[in-house]
């Protein structure tokens, strides 16, 4: 990676695959972004730039650079080894850490980490929302789950709960599991097993907010 890349990214601007740190700050937040792209489609991160774009540089390229293999290495599970380079731009020097879509996923952080709201539990799994790193869901762990060449195999049944998801999909666009649950009259547990099924299948695609995650049709079925 030479200058010219480096602009090019910068020139993107931050988004689904590349993200913008000032300095290598906290291993726990570089931790939580390599995961963010491992479990989602790769991404690069750019260290001494600013959110704006603007180049600061980094302090001290060896000490920074060991920081982000610490925390690839002690707070990322499966642990995380990006390709680093130090890239020289406008007199100052910017660290690019890329980080690949992972085979292995999901990977977990390992240290300590806030609660996920939706669920009320630490799932200490994240993924990247658009510009952001967001933490994953239990849905969304189990469909990360099932992308590993060893994931468990997938069954579905097309049954009256599947019938009338879709009839609602078709007219609504989108449900969450507590809508799905309601309709059909089942529990949340179980209507997540469904949707999570369904997702895995190819049938129905999950999307992911900040605080909640809701589902839409892959495709229309009715064709």
């Amino acid at each position: 990676m030479d200058y010219k890349d480096v602009n090019r990214l910068i020139e993107e601007g931050e988004g689904f695959e590349i993200e913008f740190k000032r300095k290598v700050s906290s291993p726990e937040k570089i931790a939580r972004a390599m995961i963010a792209f491992a479990n989602t489609r790769g991404g690069h991160i750019l260290f001494g730039v600013d959110d704006d774009g603007s180049i600061v540089g980094v302090e001290s390229e060896k000490s920074e650079v060991d920081l982000i293999h610490h925390a690839g290495i002690m707070l990322c599970l499966p642990e995380i080894i990006p390709h680093i380079d130090i890239v020289p731009f406008d007199g100052k020097d910017v660290i690019v850490a890329y980080v690949r879509e992972s085979g292995n996923k999901p990977h977990y952080f390992t240290g300590a980490s806030n609660g996920d709201a939706r669920t009320g539990e630490e799932t200490k799994v994240f993924i990247r929302v658009n510009d952001k790193t967001v933490m994953a869901s239990r849905e969304v762990v189990k469909i990360l789950r099932g992308e590993r060449p060893d994931g468990p195999p997938v069954h579905i049944e097309i049954g009256e709960n599947e019938k009338r998801l879709f009839k609602y999909l078709d007219s609504n666009e989108r449900i969450t599991i507590k809508e799905f649950s309601d309709l059909v009259n089942i529990s949340e547990q179980r209507a997540s097993r469904i949707l999570v099924a369904l997702v895995r299948a190819g049938v129905v695609r999950i999307h992911t907010l900040e605080k909640r995650d809701y589902f839409t049709l892959a495709y229309d079925i009715t064709k």
